[in-house]
């Protein structure tokens, strides 16, 4: 989920090529989808409610694929307050004419029934197990393949799922539950309502053969976990211990758990995880006998940053992904302590490398993203993740944490962008950080240095001269030196700045030092070749 930009500008928009429909909001949808064991369409009725924020506006449209060989949506009809509504469904656009055009911020709900086969969106096939599920994989724009939506995540809606499926399976979806009825034909029917308004993406069911585990409370949050029957023992095992700890921790640093429940839950059809909101998905071989620790505080992460505070744009998807990445390191750092965090972040920074080779001319920011396929570059994990920790290194701890704070809480169950997320940092900093942004997140590549350094007894001087190397405009690299006197001494820190691409520096000590190193600390985004003279 990520991309590139020119400038980090307010007034300069770059965004995705998704069409967006100036004065459309919309504000609710309730899903009734029926499922069956005799075949794979799915029978809907969508109650969509939309709020018109301009003067004028006699139709809209709704994000729904089109029904080409036998995969797709057939829409049967649309209504409004009891009333036909004309439509037209065709190239995945379910357009509809009002007759009357809206009051200035009406809301009016349109009910829409439809049916066919997802072809994708929703997995319908097997498990590990060989038994049959159901499973809600919308990521990034798949919501349209069987939900009519308007299927970006610039616009955020409350949701519920209201699902009839044989009585054999349990459903889990987004929010609490609020209905569980047999309905005496072998057929159950759940119904789960998401008060919280979340992206399109982020809505999810889970329809199996479950084993439901409730752990209880964390920080007030019920806890959940739901695994195959068959892993009724490993689940728990698996999510429980490291999901209670992560809330707990992002519940403390950042702000509160911005859902109704959390559910941690063994899916088919995908790996790793997706991290819907309040119904996270997990690949079903994540599940083992022993905890999954980094995976689980990657997806946990998300609540916050992704889905409560969610990028405004494909071409931003770092805001997400970034986030999530170095919040597990920071998850690492708080209970595995320092030694496990830079370890990690040493294997991110190899990780960035190999994938700059692979990748050139790719940037953290995508540039008006064109191709879905793309908004997975894997740089928006690993750079996104050590563009934050610089920016932490760079600004410090606390301003960092007091920064992460307020932007989780203003634009909590809304919308940002990197200038929004700039800004703050700025205002806790009290530094302009746009050549920063501009340097780590637009740019491809990172920085190359060479240098020496020598011990001048006659001035007792420490000289060091370094060069940026490689083609492109140099980096501003403000990081530390440390400088060991001898193997019994604590390192001494010193902060320097590269502003230019040959730099001198001269650090004033008293005797020869054994060792002198480039960012002891491991703060920076480099490779280095730095040797004695």
């Amino acid at each position: 989920m990520l991309l590139r930009a020119l400038l980090l500008v307010a007034a300069v928009a770059v965004h995705d090529p998704y069409t967006r429909q100036p004065g459309i909001d919309a504000i609710h949808y309730a899903f009734q989808i029926t499922l069956s064991d005799t075949s794979d369409q799915i029978d809907g009725t969508a109650s969509v409610e939309i709020r018109f924020a301009q003067p004028a506006l006699r139709s809209f449209w709704l994000d729904l694929t089109s029904d080409v060989a036998g995969k797709g949506m057939t829409v049967a009809g649309v209504w409004s307050n009891g009333a036909p509504v004309q439509f037209d469904h065709r190239s995945d656009r379910l357009s509809m004419t009002l007759g009357v055009a809206p009051a200035v911020d009406e809301h009016r709900t349109f009910v829409i029934r439809y049916r066919g086969i997802p072809g994708a969106g929703l997995f319908i096939g097997k498990n590990k197990f060989g038994e049959r599920v159901f499973m809600g994989l919308n990521w990034p724009d798949k919501a349209r393949q069987w939900l009519p939506m308007i299927d970006h995540p610039s616009d955020k809606a409350t949701s519920e799922f209201i699902v009839t499926a044989p009585s054999t399976y349990q459903v889990v979806a987004n929010g609490l539950l609020v209905e569980e009825t047999d309905l005496g034909d072998g057929r159950r029917r759940t119904h789960w309502k998401q008060a919280v308004p979340i992206s399109s993406w982020l809505n999810a069911i889970g329809v199996a053969q479950f084993a439901v585990h409730y752990a209880g409370l964390v920080n007030g949050i019920p806890l959940q976990t739901w695994a195959y029957y068959q892993d009724s023992a490993r689940g728990p095992a698996t999510f429980e211990l490291p999901a209670r700890r992560a809330v707990e921790f992002f519940s403390e640093h950042v702000g509160p758990y911005p859902y109704e429940k959390l559910a941690n839950v063994q899916s088919a059809g995908m790996g790793g995880g997706t991290e819907h909101a309040s119904v996270i998905f997990y690949g079903e071989t994540s599940v083992g006998d022993r905890p999954a620790t980094n995976l689980v505080a990657h997806e946990i992460a998300h609540q916050w940053f992704g889905d409560a505070v969610t990028e405004s744009d494909w071409d931003e998807v770092w805001l997400s992904e970034g986030f999530a990445t170095y919040f597990t390191l920071l998850y690492n750092e708080h209970f595995d302590g320092r030694d496990a965090f830079v370890a990690g972040l040493r294997r991110s920074r190899e990780q960035v490398f190999a994938l700059e080779k692979r990748l050139p001319g790719k940037a953290v920011l995508h540039d008006n993203l064109a191709d879905m396929k793309d908004v997975l570059n894997n740089l928006i994990y690993q750079k996104g993740g050590w563009t934050l920790h610089m920016l932490r290194g760079l600004i410090g701890t606390e301003p960092f944490w007091a920064g992460i704070r307020d932007y989780y809480h203003q634009y909590r169950d809304r919308n940002a962008t990197t200038a929004d997320f700039r800004r703050i940092m700025e205002q806790h900093s009290g530094r302009d950080l746009r050549w920063f942004f501009d340097q780590w997140l637009t740019r491809p590549g990172h920085p190359v240095l060479q240098g020496t350094w020598h011990f001048d007894s006659a001035t007792k001087r420490i000289v060091i001269d370094l060069a940026s190397v490689g083609a492109g405009d140099f980096y501003r690299l403000p990081f530390e030196i440390g400088i060991l006197a001898d193997s019994t001494s604590p390192m001494r820190v010193e902060r320097i700045e590269m502003t230019q691409r040959q730099q001198h520096f001269e650090l004033s000590a008293d005797r020869a030092p054994t060792s002198v190193t480039l960012d002891p600390g491991t703060w920076l985004l480099f490779e280095a070749r730095f040797v004695p003279m």
